[in-house]
């Protein structure tokens, strides 16, 4: 209880509070849009305040508005409430449907807090006109509408209150309308059109009337807005075309879709009363209507099918305008269509008879086709005249007046030609003239009038040696301008026998596509060229043919390694030479011969040193092969020396062959002479006394006396007897001719065959047997320089022979 009782305590001191902050109501009353600065009331002298007072207090003033515009303000010097900017009745009170205006203020005073309220009454002033929802009033009034009939229309507002709103109305001056003016409950003036006159669209469809709406204020302010009075159609015009009976000319054959005539009917109504429909009445034929379409919207009549002259001449058709009212209205017409005659019928060709496939060789005369002409239309239209294109092997009789012959008038050829599309061209005499054509194909059967034909008479085919068997060498292919049998070629190879061998064991051909074909390996050192022929022939009855000529040329190959000949080996590939110490400079040493089988550059042989002990004492002459001294022996150079040449062919790749040369030298040679054979002496390899006199001065008594010993020995040594040669039969042997240097055999298109050494005491023998043409080779025996003594001439003479020819 004794809280309940605190917080009734508590509740009416806070009420005594407020009542003594709250003391009294002030109110004012000014007009709206005064201008700013304008005083309103003074504040101080109406609340009973010292004007001091306001400021040291912190007067306040405050607008209990939702607006953010702060309308009023205190003068705290004067105490006078002004204007700060201009207050707007219709914006300030546009929420509000009361007609006051009340603005509420509150003044606050503090120390103490003291609130003094304040009620601001705005009042209006006309200073709004007033003002239609719409500037333009449109309505849509029906000429059958009757008089007295009224037409709502929109008021006027005015944002002014009492006095100063709408009072009345005006219309501008009307033949067919006025107004009434009525009062609403809450004073709104409301007004309706009312027709006068009734309404006629076709004499005016539109009326413009103004209507202006007037307030009550001093002075009086009005608004107008523009009424737009449509009259609507109705259906009281029947539509009416520009002529009751149209004409029009059109020529027969006219292409489908051409205009015959365009009618044209006008309804004084308007939208759908005034929109018409064209149509066929039932008075028009139906044949009529399936020659001609009438375009319901637009009224043209066009050629819907073909129009004949000799048909119809002339055509009539009745047609109907109909509008789209409610209860629609129409008009007729009559439209009469004049058939021009003109040359429409094409003039045509039948083939009676034709033979649309002949022989070549048909002969010139015979009848290819009967052909029949005519034309339906009379007079000129009705002439016709029939022709062939031409530059062709045909001609055009005529047997009768509508009748003609094709007939051959040319020689024929299916190769040249193989099918003629004749054009037959037939044309009346109409203008202007028409015309028609036939093609008439004629194809040309084969007869086998051809030979095939190679495109060369002479193919040189060359072929590589060493070829692999059933390699393909070329394609010899024949053509036939003739047609499928007559067309089909079989090749044969022509026998031809080479020592006793045929040409297909050599050879083969595709019997089919002329492909020809190598059966062995060929070896250009036996074979050099086959020459045969090749027959096509076709598969015609008869079969007709020719042939050509085939040049197979063997080409080499660097397969043959060279052959040396001399000097001559007795065993392996190490020939030995003795020749005396004192030779002179450039004096031949040996000379190296090797033969090449294979020709031209594969032949062509070059000798190199492969192995010499000292450059500067032997040269080689890379063509010929021979071996010369550069400069004389001295004392320093060996006794035997081992020379190793190498003679190399110019194929890709070379081949070569080697020789070793044994060469020793000596101070004396001794010649000794026998009837059969002549034999070397033996050398002694001490025979340079020179080099050991200069070992020292204390060796040479030992020197000399050794000298002496060998020296003994030597002369008291005594040949040995040759070997007896057993003579070959029949054989003829050349003698030796006493001078032996720089011999040469020359053997022009041939090549050594075999080549056969003989060795015997008496020396060395080359037997040489001629074999065919082949590649030049040059073959040298060994030469000798003079110089020597006999007895070294003649123990090197056992070294070197002259050929011989050997026949056994």
């Amino acid at each position: 209880m004794e809280q309940q009782m605190k917080r009734y305590v508590l509740a009416f001191l806070l009420f005594c509070t407020h009542w003594v902050f709250v003391l009294s109501m002030t109110r004012y009353s000014i007009p709206e849009e005064m201008k700013e600065g304008s005083v309103v009331a003074n504040l101080a002298a109406d609340l009973g305040l010292e004007v001091g007072v306001l400021a040291t207090r912190d007067v306040k003033l405050d607008i209990g508005l939702i607006h953010s515009k702060k309308y009023l303000e205190i003068n705290k010097r004067t105490g006078d409430l002004y204007i700060l900017e201009k207050i707007d009745r219709e914006y300030l009170c546009s929420i509000t449907t009361s007609t006051d205006c009340i603005l509420k203020l509150d003044i606050i005073l503090e120390k103490p807090l003291r609130i003094f309220n304040i009620e601001l009454e705005i009042t209006d002033i006309n200073d709004h006109a007033p003002q239609f929802r719409r500037d333009r009033i449109e309505l849509d009034v029906s000429e059958s509408a009757s008089p007295g009939e009224r037409f709502t229309l929109a008021n006027a507002v005015d944002s002014d209150v009492g006095s100063n709103t709408v009072k009345s109305y005006r219309l501008s001056d009307s033949e067919h309308f006025s107004i009434e003016i009525q009062t609403g409950s809450d004073g709104t003036k409301y007004v309706d059109l009312v027709l006068k006159k009734a309404l006629d669209r076709e004499e005016q469809a539109v009326h413009n009337l103004i209507l202006t709406a007037v307030d009550g204020g001093v002075p009086a302010r009005s608004g107008t807005a523009r009424i737009v009075v449509s009259v609507v159609d109705t259906n009281d015009n029947a539509p009416q075309f520009d002529h009751q009976v149209y004409s029009a000319n059109i020529t027969e054959n006219s292409p489908i879709g051409t205009v015959v005539l365009k009618l044209n009917a006008t309804d004084l109504d308007e939208g759908s009363n005034a929109e018409i429909m064209y149509s066929f009445t039932l008075y028009t034929s139906e044949k009529t209507q399936e020659m001609f379409s009438l375009n319901s919207n637009t009224g043209e009549i066009k050629v819907k099918d073909v129009i004949d002259f000799e048909e119809i001449k002339i055509l009539e058709m009745h047609i109907q305008a109909k509008d789209k009212g409610q209860h629609p209205l129409s008009g007729q017409c009559t439209v009469m269509v004049y058939v021009e005659d003109v040359n429409d019928n094409h003039p045509e060709i039948t083939v009676k008879s034709l033979r649309s496939r002949v022989k070549e060789t048909v002969p010139v005369g015979t009848v290819i086709a009967l052909v029949g002409i005519g034309d339906r239309d009379s007079g000129n239209n009705g002439k016709v005249d029939l022709s062939i294109s031409e530059q062709l092997p045909f001609v055009l009789n005529k047997s009768s007046e509508r009748d003609f012959e094709l007939v051959v008038s040319e020689a024929l050829d299916r190769e040249t030609v193989p099918e003629y599309n004749i054009i037959l061209t037939v044309t009346d005499r109409g203008t202007p003239s028409l015309s028609d054509n036939e093609t008439i194909t004629l194809e040309l059967l084969d007869v086998n009038d051809n030979a095939p034909q190679f495109p060369k008479s002479f193919y040189t085919i060359p072929v590589m040696e060493n070829n692999a068997p059933g390699s393909l060498l070329s394609s010899v292919t024949a053509f036939d301008p003739d047609f499928n049998e007559n067309q089909y070629l079989v090749y044969f190879i022509v026998e031809r026998e080479i020592v006793n061998t045929s040409m297909s064991m050599l050879f083969s051909i595709n019997p089919e596509n002329g492909d020809l074909y190598a059966l062995k390996t060929f070896d250009y050192e036996r074979e050099k060229e086959f020459l045969f022929h090749i027959e096509a022939r076709d598969s015609g009855a008869p079969p007709l043919s020719s042939n050509v000529t085939v040049h197979i040329i063997i080409l080499d190959q660097n397969d043959n390694t060279p052959l040396i000949v001399s000097p001559w080996r007795a065993h392996g590939s190490v020939v030995e030479e003795v020749i005396p110490r004192s030779t002179d400079k450039g004096h031949l040493i040996a000379k190296v011969i090797a033969i090449d089988s294979d020709s031209v550059q594969n032949s062509r042989v070059t000798y190199q040193f492969l192995q010499v002990p000292d450059a500067t004492l032997f040269s080689l002459d890379q063509y010929n092969g021979e071996i010369r001294t550069m400069r004389m022996f001295s004392y320093r150079d060996p006794r035997h020396q081992r020379l190793v040449v190498i003679a190399k062919d110019n194929g890709n790749p070379a081949l070569s062959a080697t020789v070793t040369i044994k060469l020793s030298t000596v101070e004396h040679v001794i010649k000794a002479f026998s009837e059969t054979s002549e034999v070397p002496l033996e050398y002694d390899i001490f025979s340079d006394l020179n080099l050991y006199l200069l070992i020292g001065l204390g060796s040479v008594s030992f020197l000399l006396l050794m000298t002496i010993l060998v020296t003994i020995v030597l002369k008291c040594q005594k040949p040995k007897p040759p070997k007896a040669t057993p003579p070959c039969r029949n054989s003829v042997v050349s003698q030796r001719s006493s001078t032996v240097a720089d011999s040469t055999l020359v053997s022009n298109d041939a090549y050594w065959y075999s080549l056969f050494l003989a060795e015997t005491r008496k020396g060395k023998v080359v037997v040489r047997q001629p074999v065919p043409k082949s590649g030049g080779y040059i073959v040298s025996s060994i030469p000798r320089s003079t110089g020597l003594t006999e007895t070294s001439e003649s123990a090197a003479s056992t070294l070197q022979v002259r050929s011989f020819n050997i026949i056994c």
